[in-house]
């Protein structure tokens, strides 16, 4: 591994567009909303909704745990896939952005940046979907719709990560929504 200040110039920087991933993360939000309770619909053959103090409290407060969730597993991520000791990772929210954020500050391939991009989306967006499903669970179908389209900055990174090739390295930037690849023999100069 190789500390931020160690490196040369980036070869690619890449930067998301806030305003444009929210517009994303409403419509997958909303797709993943549609779909979901299609498919809740197709499997029970009816679909009553019973909104009550406790749901409300109950939807909010699993919202902000899978959002936590949704960071602790890009951490883990980091770990698994780009072998980052734990005592190198941030997880916080910049309440100037709106954003929650896990970040590191070591460089990682680009092959185990995109898994652990990726792994919150399963983690906190299709495994709760398949279990509310299963459950006949309204708000867990919802809740997961939300952390569907709550991955939208993590799938437009995914994106813009996938035109490099696997062995580059990738640091991501502590405080703005943006990445600095380095060609893999960026460090042999």
């Amino acid at each position: 591994m190789i500390l931020l200040n160690e490196v040369p110039e980036p070869n690619k920087v890449i930067t998301i567009d806030l305003p444009k991933v929210a517009k994303s993360s409403l419509l997958i939000t909303i797709v993943a909303l549609v779909l979901l309770w299609a498919t809740h619909f197709a499997l029970e053959q009816e679909i009553s909704f019973t909104i009550s103090l406790w749901s409300v409290v109950l939807f909010i407060v699993g919202y902000i745990v899978l959002i936590v969730l949704h960071e602790l597993f890009h951490l883990l991520g980091f770990r698994l896939f780009g072998n980052v000791p734990w005592k190198r990772m941030v997880v916080g929210v910049n309440l100037k952005l709106g954003i929650a954020y896990a970040t590191t500050d070591k460089l990682m391939t680009n092959h185990a940046i995109r898994k652990a991009l990726l792994l919150p989306f399963w983690t906190t967006g299709v495994v709760p979907a398949i279990i509310g499903l299963a459950l006949g669970n309204g708000i867990l179908i919802s809740l997961s719709a939300l952390l569907i389209g709550g991955a939208a900055g993590d799938f437009a990174m995914y994106k813009e990560l996938q035109k490099l090739p696997d062995d580059w390295l990738v640091k991501d930037d502590p405080e703005l929504p943006q990445l600095y690849a380095y060609a893999a023999d960026a460090f042999d100069k």
